[in-house]
Parts: C-alpha cells; structure tokens; sequence
C-alpha cells in the first residue's frame, strides 16, 4: 500500500486559495445534501416488531425492549461473529473499535448502543475481553432476529447462489455480514423499526476512514483486490505489519460457507 505522490501540482498560496475556496463550495453544497438526507431517512415509515426476541447477554437473557435499557432509541450493530468461528470479522471490529468513546455520550441524547451476533455468548465475552471493549454483545444464538434482519443466511440460502442483502440479492462468501438497525420504543413499550443500513451505508460509522479522507493519499485502497485488506483486529498491528494488495477476503475459520474452505480471514 505504497501509493506515490510525486509529480503532484505544487502552486502559489495564492492560487492554492482560489482552488480550495472552488472544493469548499462543493463540501458545503454536500453537507447540506446530507442534512436533507438525513431528515428524509427520520421521515421514514415504521414497522412494529411483532417477534419477542431473547437474547443471551452478560444480563442473562433480555428480550430486545429490555436492549434500550430505559432509553426510547437503539442502535443495534450486527457484528460479524458466527456461532464457531475463530475470531470477529477485522472490519467489524475496526467498526466497533470507534464506539467506546461515543457511549456516553449516546445515553446522553437517549440512545443506547449494542452489538447483536448470532454466536453464543460465551464466544461473544472472550473475543470481546481480549478486544478490550467496553460496548454490550449480546447473542441471538436462539432466536432469528440475524436472519429477520437480513445479516445471516441459512446454508440453503447461500447453497442457492445468490442472498437477500442491501435491499437487493447478491453472492456472499460467507454467511454472515454486517449491517446496523434502529428502533423505536413508545411510551406504551411497543417497539419499532425505523431502519436498516448495510455495506457502505457503514462507512459514516467509520471516523478512521473520514481522517484518512483528509489525507493526500486517502484510504488508499485503490491497488487493493479486497479493500480492507489492510485492517486488522487492533491487537495485530506491530513490527510486522504489512499488506498483500493481492489478497482476496476469505471467511474466517469456522465459517459454515459452503462455497470455500475457511482458510482465516486477512
């Protein structure tokens, strides 16, 4: 992940202004093209939750009205982490590696925040000590609510080509995949639907890519064949890091996908 600058246009001050004063319009023009984005995603229709999920968690067993925790929004982040698997997906985990700090700060404006994956709960508690994280993983292990909201597929699913995801059908090679979902509780308990994102519509979750996009290089991913192929799980970072821009996404080992064998993922 080498990408060279050189020969790069090197200018006066003051025609260095002209252009970026030129892009400034355009990143205000933007800003407010997502501001009436997100007043139309708050206009979205609802849709009541008719299932009584339970899910197993450091609390025992909750049931999804319990998940807000006294609060009337929540964000549930579908973490890629199957029932066997080695270890949580890297880009997941680069995800919620942003989240400790913003907490806080989410109760405050009456949002709680958890993970939810389909691994038991035990799988979910050692991977979550040794990430050092501070967020709540819960399991839904025994319920559907993975598969309802279209981030886990069964093997005859993905035996059958092709997935319901991202609001479309697509190939996947692996049976699990990320997504984020929010929902309202009135003040009768009854709880709502209000949305779902999933593939790049995760990438706002990401501080570290909007730094990197400030930057010369960027998130120079262009000569990569997976993309994030550069992340790793926190603790996998060191001395010996380096990047394989030939390095396709595997599943992690212990996936059920039946199109590859789980070699680990990068």
């Amino acid at each position: 992940m080498k990408t060279s600058l050189r020969g790069h246009r090197v200018v006066s001050r003051d025609e260095w202004l002209k252009s970026r004063r030129s892009l400034l319009a355009k990143e205000k023009a933007l800003t407010l093209q997502r501001d009436r984005l997100s007043a139309e995603r708050r206009e979205l229709p609802w849709v009541k939750v008719e299932k009584d999920y339970v899910f197993d968690g450091p609390d025992g067993q909750e049931t999804l009205a319990d998940l807000f925790e006294g609060r009337s929004q929540l964000i549930v982040y579908h973490f890629m982490l199957g029932p066997g698997w080695e270890h949580g997906c890297p880009s997941c985990s680069f995800i919620m590696d942003h989240v400790g700090g913003a907490l806080v700060h989410l109760n405050a404006r009456d949002v709680t925040l958890v993970a939810v994956s389909r691994a038991p709960f035990p799988e979910l508690a050692a991977f979550k000590k040794r990430m050092g994280w501070r967020f709540k993983w819960v399991s839904s292990y025994r319920n559907s609510f993975n598969f309802d909201y279209r981030v886990s597929f069964t093997k005859e699913e993905l035996a059958g080509g092709k997935v319901e995801y991202n609001y479309g059908f697509q190939e996947t090679p692996v049976e699990e995949l990320p997504g984020t979902s929010v929902f309202y509780k009135d003040e009768s308990g009854a709880v709502f639907h209000t949305y779902s994102s999933y593939a790049r519509g995760l990438d706002l979750l990401l501080g570290t890519y909007n730094f990197l996009d400030l930057t010369p290089k960027g998130r120079d991913e262009g000569g990569l064949a997976f993309s994030m192929a550069w992340v790793r799980h926190h603790d996998r970072y060191g001395a010996g890091y380096s990047v394989d821009p030939q390095a396709a996404y595997t599943p992690p080992k212990g996936s059920a996908c039946p199109h590859c064998s789980a070699e680990g993922h990068s």
